[in-house]
């Protein structure tokens, strides 16, 4: 059978067809950057033909090019008073067309064509964005070894990002918490969209986003425009693209995080309306079944989909429809283990049964208002949940010395849910060539359902008390976020951006009247920039943790507690060396104050939660802590020409805090350097197949912790560290080595390609934390024991791309 199927497979693939070149049919859309207006006339060149391809923009700011040879290729956009732009090194295979977005700006100059290019491989979608922001493409995420293609495990590559856990997609921005991180689609703040995804954290171990569904989008780390709000560490501002609406084009792959089938094309032969669609289901269990380590014992289980509908309309304007989700479930059986076994999800002293689900839907309008003006209004809805049910083990060790349960007693039960109505009104004006405005509002209403039961521990700590509901709240809050832009461009070389932003939540009738944002840009010549940027950023907490007050407390103590706000202070200077590659050194200093802390003396702080697969339920919270970050980033990157591509990252930096008790100490993400080095090659084969070899190294410092106290623990059944000496201790530092090796195989308007990722394919053993884990086989045996990240973790795909 092995046989056969290896066979079928090799015909597959060595299908030959005549020996005329393969090429392909690129289309796209050019829109003047300031108000997001088609532009028409805009003359399209694919550079490297000398002029034999090329078109003009339509009316709608649409071109065709045919007959585009296969490979990575340039193309370049001229048009009379606008900046020239180029796309570089994008590839274009056989399987799908290749769609191109691209953003042109007006000279203030002069009414000529003007030659100073904006390459858009990594300038910024947003025209109001200044610094600590970095646009990506659907390659990047993955091209990067490692990445799988998720856009958070993507930016953990670049400067001043960091990993926080292998088995998750956390990121920490320049010391800050996870947390602190916004998520948006299409404009919309959404809910965590990860799979088993924990209250109060903003990852998960995988990505519902499923990357062959965005556009080119913005990932920022700092001092972002006036539009962002309710975030004080970084923003994904994730696109979706549209659908071919020429061509139907589907995919089918199967991988190791799942099986999935993606399908776009024309709604209709008359219209240039189009739909675009993703499902994929969970294959982890098939792949444990063989024997191969996924990391835990326990299987996890999930699906996500995604899809958007688009309907031009006379005039320029368009409707569009669009919405992903995702449900997940795993269940920790430990009492049917035998001996321990590896879980990174669970405690190893209860069964655990945990589900989430999240989802987002949206309807969006875009309508020109005369020639200078467009509106975007959008309405959507979202919602995410959590269930989780731990039963304690109480067992014993049998006379062959296996594991015998004695009783299965519930502990735990929780079941949040969050849903978020969301009505958005943007506004892109351009004044005049040297003057624009974007302003609009954000506004949500949440709806929160929070309901959470245990048995409390007795004083023996052997005993467990009744089971008995802690809380239970139903409540609705409006969070409005209305904010206007302005950006002056001085000349070509020289900009200004300056906004206000303001924030109101109603649960907790925090307010945040102005918040000032401003950003310089000046580009100094000899491929030369210098840029800087400031403002003031706040932020909701963790929405359960306002309902959460502990038993025999009067009242929610906690519903009052005030945004958390953060001063972000941003300069940064780029270089061109050579043609192809880019230095590029950013410093900052981050103040942060408004920190929850607990009202008694402590060394608790909101800053150092927002990672891992707990809740956290601290004491009462006043809003008198304080932190700060502070460091210099450095960047030498290499754009992919040549057939090759490189980048080096380097990140120094410091991250303080203070609790209640007025002690400066270190955060628990203050690893003082992240360094990670990326190169990918490629070769082009004969047919125009292409191999790429991508590798990638990272080098950080360890995770901050304190020494553990052993009767606490014992009493709580959890790791208690002394709250005195937190975080006086680090973890050695990391390090990580990851391979990735692709084949791609084109044919007429078919293309296979085979992915191979090693992640720490040294299988180096990086400590993650102190975990709770009694051996009842040796009762002598510390049962605080280091906890490690993910071993050597082999990833595969193979995807089939057609078009009819």
């Amino acid at each position: 059978m092995g046989k056969k199927l290896l066979c079928a497979l090799s015909l597959l693939f060595c299908v030959t067809f005549a020996e005329a070149q393969i090429t392909q049919t690129v289309t796209g859309t050019v829109i003047e950057k300031e108000t997001k207006l088609p532009l028409p006339g805009v003359n399209v060149l694919l550079a490297d033909t000398l002029g034999a391809v090329g078109a003009v923009t339509d009316l709608n700011g649409v071109f065709i090019l045919r007959s585009v040879p296969l490979g990575r290729r340039s193309f370049r956009f001229s048009f009379i008073g606008y900046k020239e732009t180029s796309l570089n090194n994008i590839l274009v295979t056989s399987g799908k067309e290749l769609s191109l977005a691209v953003e042109m700006e007006e000279s203030v100059e002069a009414l000529q064509e003007i030659v100073i290019q904006a390459s858009a491989s990594n300038e910024p979608m947003n025209d109001m964005a200044v610094v600590s922001v970095r646009a990506f493409t659907v390659e990047e995420t993955d091209r990067y070894a490692g990445s799988r293609g998720d856009p958070a495990r993507m930016a953990s590559n670049f400067a001043g990002v960091q990993g926080a856990d292998d088995s998750r997609n956390d990121i920490v921005i320049r010391g800050n918490s996870p947390q602190g991180v916004l998520w948006q689609l299409e404009g919309i703040n959404i809910p965590n969209p990860n799979h088993f995804s924990i209250p109060g954290t903003a990852g998960g171990p995988v990505s519902i986003i499923n990357n062959k569904i965005l556009a080119n989008s913005d990932f920022y780390t700092g001092a972002f425009p006036a539009e962002y709000g309710n975030s004080i560490a970084g923003v994904f501002d994730l696109r979706m693209r549209n659908g071919n609406n020429r061509r139907h084009e589907f995919s089918g792959q199967l991988g190791f995080l799942g099986t999935e089938v993606f399908g776009e094309g024309p709604l209709s032969k008359k219209h240039t309306s189009s739909y675009l669609f993703n499902y994929r289901y969970s294959t982890l269990s098939l792949f444990s079944s063989l024997g191969i380590d996924i990391g835990t014992s326990a299987v996890p289980k999930y699906q996500d989909m995604a899809f958007r509908l688009n309907f031009p309309l006379a005039g320029g304007g368009s409707i569009s429809a669009f919405g992903i989700g995702g449900d997940s479930d795993i269940d920790i059986l430990i009492s049917e283990q035998k001996k321990p076994e590896r879980n990174l999800y669970g405690e190893n002293d209860r069964d655990q049964y945990f589900s989430t689900n999240m989802g987002v839907t949206g309807l969006s309008y875009t309508k020109p208002l005369g020639s200078n003006t467009l509106m975007k209004a959008t309405l959507a809805a979202s919602a995410g949940s959590q269930d989780a049910q731990h039963y304690y083990i109480y067992r014993h060790v049998d006379a062959e010395g296996f594991y015998a349960v004695d009783s299965l007693p519930q502990i735990l039960g929780y079941q949040f849910n969050q849903a978020k109505y969301s009505a958005i009104l943007t506004f892109y004006q351009k004044l005049n060539a040297k003057n624009s405005l974007v302003y609009g509002f954000n506004n949500d209403l949440y709806s929160f359902n929070f309901l959470d039961s245990a048995r409390v521990l007795q004083d023996d700590g052997v005993d467990f008390s009744e089971f008995t509901t802690r809380w239970n709240s139903q409540e609705q809050s409006l969070l409005l976020q209305p904010y206007v832009q302005w950006k002056h461009k001085f000349n070509d070389r020289l900009s200004l951006v300056s906004g206000l932003h303001s924030q109101y939540f109603s649960l907790s009738k925090s307010f945040s009247p102005i918040e000032p944002r401003a950003g310089l840009a000046w580009q100094m010549g000899r491929g030369q920039s210098l840029n800087a940027g400031v403002g003031l950023h706040s932020q909701i907490q963790p929405t359960y943790l306002y309902f959460y007050s502990k038993p025999g407390a009067s009242g929610l103590y906690n519903q009052e507690m005030d945004f958390t706000k953060s001063v972000h202070y941003v300069a940064s200077y780029a270089k061109m060396v050579t043609a192809n590659i880019r230095f590029k050194t950013e410093v900052y200093y981050q103040y942060l104050y408004n920190i929850p802390v607990e009202r008694n003396s402590s060394s608790f702080s909101l800053v150092n939660t927002g990672a891992g697969f707990s809740r956290f339920f601290p004491d009462s919270l006043v809003n008198t802590g304080r932190s700060r970050n502070y460091g210099i980033e450095f960047t030498l990157d290499r754009a992919f020409t040549g057939g090759y591509f490189f980048m080096l990252t380097t990140s120094l930096f410091e991250s303080k805090y203070k609790g209640s008790d007025g002690v400066l100490r270190d955060t628990d993400f203050n690893g003082n350097y992240a360094v990670n080095a990326l190169f990918t090659k490629e070769w082009t084969t004969r047919k125009d197949n292409l191999i790429g070899l991508g590798t990638k190294i990272t080098a950080a410092g360890g995770r901050r912790y304190g020494p553990a106290d052993p009767v606490a623990s014992e009493r709580e059944k959890e790791v208690i560290y002394v709250d005195e000496t937190r975080n006086s201790l680090q973890f050695p530092p990391y390090f990580r080595a990851d391979i990735r090796i692709n084949y791609r195989i084109n044919r007429p308007k078919l293309s296979h390609e085979i992915a191979v990722d090693l992640v720490n394919v040294l299988g180096i053993k990086n400590v993650l934390k102190l975990s709770w884990a009694p051996d009842q086989t040796d009762p002598s045996a510390d049962p605080i024991r280091r906890e490690y990240q993910l071993g050597f973790l082999p990833l595969f795909y193979y995807r089939v791309d057609f078009s009819l």
